[in-house]
C-alpha cells in the first residue's frame, strides 16, 4: 500500500507540472509572457533608474543698503498765472447791461392853504337856515353863544365844522352844527380859482321874554 500511494502522488505531481507547462506554452505563444531577453531588459530598466537631478540652490540677494537721509529741498510756491501769447485771441468782455431809467413822476402839488374869510360865514352863504331851538333846552331855559369854525370846499359846501366856543350846553352846540351843514355858500376865489376857505360863524341862543 505505501508504494502504491507513492506512485499516485508522483503521478499527480507530474500531471500538475504538465498542466503548468501547457499553460506557460499557451501564454508564451500568445505573447502574454515576454521572452527571456525582453524580461532581462525590463528587469535592468527597473533596477537602474536615472539619477535624480540636484535641485538648484536659491540665489542669494545682497543685503539691503541703509537709505541715506536726505533733507527735502525747499520748493518755491507761486501762483500759476496763465500766459497768453500775443497771437492768442482774447474775447472782449460782454457789454454792461443797460439799467432801465425810470421816469420819476413829477411831485404832486401841495394843496393850497385855505383862505381865511374876513367876515362871518353867513355873509357868503345865500342859502342858509337858522338853527332849531331844542324843545328841552326851551323848557329848561338853556341859553348861550356857540361859535363854530367852518371850512368850505371849492364848491361852496361845508366840509368841516367844529365847535370853537361852546355855549355850555351840548344840545345847543349840536343844533348849531346841524344847521350850518345845510348851508350853501359861494366858494372863496384866489387868483381867479376857487379854493378852500375858513370862516367863523356864531350862533346866539336866547329865549324871548328872558
Amino acid at each position: 500500500m505505501p508504494f502504491r500511494f507513492s506512485l499516485d502522488r508522483i503521478g499527480g505531481a507530474l500531471f500538475v507540472l504538465l498542466l503548468h507547462a501547457v499553460a506557460l506554452y499557451g501564454l508564451w505563444n500568445h505573447r502574454l509572457i515576454p521572452s527571456p531577453a525582453e524580461a532581462t531588459t525590463l528587469f535592468v530598466n527597473f533596477i537602474a533608474p536615472p539619477a535624480p537631478e540636484k535641485a538648484a540652490e536659491p540665489e542669494r540677494l545682497p543685503p539691503p543698503q541703509p537709505r541715506s537721509m536726505q533733507k527735502p529741498q525747499p520748493r518755491q510756491i507761486g501762483a500759476n498765472t496763465p500766459i497768453v501769447a500775443p497771437t492768442d485771441y482774447i474775447a472782449p468782455p460782454p457789454p454792461p447791461t443797460p439799467v432801465p431809467v425810470i421816469d420819476e413822476a413829477p411831485p404832486m402839488p401841495l394843496p393850497a392853504e385855505p383862505v381865511a374869510l374876513s367876515t362871518e360865514l353867513s355873509a357868503s352863504c345865500p342859502e342858509r337856515v337858522a338853527p332849531v331851538y331844542p324843545a328841552l333846552s326851551r323848557h329848561l331855559g338853556e341859553t348861550g353863544l356857540v361859535v363854530l369854525r367852518v371850512e368850505l370846499s371849492e364848491t361852496g359846501h361845508v366840509a368841516i365844522a367844529n365847535v370853537q366856543t361852546s355855549s355850555g350846553y351840548a344840545r345847543l352846540d349840536n343844533a348849531a352844527l346841524i344847521a350850518v351843514h345845510t348851508w350853501r355858500c359861494n366858494p372863496a376865489v384866489r387868483n381867479g380859482q376857487p379854493v378852500h376857505a375858513i370862516a367863523i360863524q356864531p350862533f346866539n341862543f336866547i329865549l324871548q321874554g328872558s
